[in-house]
């Protein structure tokens, strides 16, 4: 891979404390890292085992075989993230932990389709292919114990040398997509979001890190919402090490930066994800924290706190303090996504904020590992704004649903279907399930034998949609975008794909009429 970013002429001393430093990394903390019996949360030979091996950058190619016909209403490009590190690692690593990959099907008006893949260019990415070495630690894979405070050490003598420059960020890009305001933006929590632009032959370039124009200089999370009847974008950033450790920023549709709220939290914590709804924002509290002594004594500073209550903050959307927050304990609830959330009346007129996720448990099996297996359930909490409690139901039982969507256009309101990825064998993904909410009646799609596939992308036309996916068959070891019918949960149309597509994270759908409106800076 080219680079864009080209490496700063070094003086004298410059040279001798890069040659002192790559020496010590080489000579000592690799030796002693590689002497580490590696879990397999963070083995890359587990981590980056079969179809979650990365791949090289594809342009784009063009005339791809179609099967069946594709709907009208998919006219546009199908975007979906994922880790996709461009450096071997050379020790811990998590699938979270690669640089941000993304991969295109463009569809025209007359059934013809291409694919590209790209790196989205992240500072962090940039520099490491310019200097032919990893020299950020990874987040979850390498910044463990005594090591990992060593790791910390030598990035920060590394940046006081001027050898690499941390003030232009340090995150991958590589869980969550969101077109907004004419921008496509690749995020993750570690960093201010990247814009990426989509060409007109199907092909992605990245323009850079995007500050929302100057207005703002903290990471936002991977999941922002956009209002479906405001057209606002709704987000939040969080603070592994600074109070008050998060953040509730408000954009207007133009990308105008109307609101900012500090929320206090006691420790800083994950928030992957949170919900909207008619008038409020609805933040998680949960129970995975951000502990850095924890390094000091060995462990890892991502953990499980089992004496912290769970609880989730209810915030008017324009509420300008964090004195409007209501928050609810809700025991024994870690979601990692959440789907939706609406508002409804009880039986006694009391308002009732209803939100809907997956609640895994272990909570932090994803980031620690367990010898439980990891259980993800489609959840329903309820809220009660006038008594302070909560109750949660269990909607689907014993299956594995995790990474989804609602239709997009009635975010915030009351749904009746939410369509998930049926996740298993855990982290693979076997179907996608269209869950009735209503009655917890579940309808399957199942991609077959050998073959799995990932978040479904839904798309809607009227009172009906389509559900978009990538499906790898690990048999004939060939990738197609498969297209499902939210009527009949049957396929329509699939498109052959070229190369190998790995599995991944997060998707989305942009229409050609919104890609008429992009902006190129």
């Amino acid at each position: 891979m080219k680079p864009y970013y080209s490496t700063p002429q070094l003086n004298k001393l410059q040279l001798l404390a890069a040659s002192a430093l790559d020496k010590l990394e080489d000579s000592i903390i690799q030796p002693l890292e590689n002497q580490q019996i590696l879990p397999k949360t963070v083995d890359p030979a587990v981590q980056l085992s079969g179809n979650f091996n990365p791949v090289q950058e594809f342009p784009a190619q063009h005339n791809l075989h179609v099967v069946g016909e594709i709907p009208f209403c998919l006219r546009g490009v199908y975007v979906r993230n994922g880790a996709n590190p461009l450096l071997t690692p050379t020790g811990g690593h998590h699938l979270f932990d690669g640089d941000g990959m993304i991969h295109a099907v463009t569809i025209d008006d007359v059934q013809k389709a291409s694919y590209s893949c790209r790196y989205t260019r992240t500072s962090r990415l940039e520099q490491e292919a310019a200097l032919g070495r990893s020299v950020f630690p990874k987040p979850i894979g390498e910044l463990h114990g005594q090591l990992g405070l060593a790791r910390l050490a030598l990035l920060t003598a590394r940046a006081a040398f001027g050898l690499v420059d941390v003030t232009r960020g340090m995150g991958v890009a590589n869980a969550g997509l969101i077109y907004f305001n004419g921008r496509l933006l690749a995020m993750s929590e570690d960093d201010l979001p990247y814009h990426v632009k989509i060409n007109g032959d199907g092909d992605l370039e990245t323009i850079g890190r995007f500050n929302f124009n100057d207005q703002i200089n903290c990471p936002l999370i991977a999941h922002p919402k956009i209002d479906p009847v405001s057209g606002e974008l709704h987000t939040l950033s969080y603070n592994v090490v600074n109070r008050p450790y998060l953040k509730y920023i408000v954009f207007s549709r133009c990308g105008k930066k109307t609101h900012e709220v500090d929320i206090t939290l006691n420790q800083p914590t994950m928030i992957h994800d949170f919900a909207i709804s008619e008038n409020f924002v609805i933040i998680p509290d949960h129970q995975v924290v951000f502990k850095l002594s924890e390094m000091i004594r060995g462990g890892s500073p991502v953990i499980y706190d089992k004496d912290k209550m769970t609880r989730f903050g209810i915030l008017p959307k324009y509420g300008d303090h964090e004195s409007y927050i209501k928050w609810v304990d809700v025991p024994d609830c870690f979601c990692f996504h959440l789907w939706n959330a609406w508002e409804e009346s009880n039986s006694e007129g009391e308002k009732i904020v209803v939100v809907i996720g997956s609640c895994m448990n272990p909570p932090d099996s994803v980031f620690n590992g367990s010898d439980d297996p990891i259980s993800t359930e489609l959840s329903e909490v309820r809220l009660n704004l006038k008594t302070g409690e909560s109750t949660r139901r269990i909607i689907v039982s014993g299956m594995n649903l995790e990474a989804g969507q609602v239709d997009r256009s009635k975010l915030g309101q009351q749904t009746r279907y939410v369509y998930l990825a049926i996740a298993d064998p855990w982290p693979k993904c076997s179907g996608i399930a269209k869950v009735d909410l209503m009655n917890g009646e579940v309808v399957k799609y199942m991609y077959g034998a050998g073959r799995y596939g990932g978040e479904p992308c839904y798309v809607a036309e009227g009172e009906e949609g389509y559900l978009m996916s990538f499906v790898r068959d690990e048999e004939s070891e060939k990738s197609e975008l498969v297209i499902v019918s939210d009527k009949s949960m049957e396929p329509v149309a699939s498109v052959k794909l070229p190369a190998r597509v790995p599995y991944g994270f997060h998707g989305t759908f942009v229409s050609s009429l919104d890609l008429e409106k992009q902006k190129y800076y």
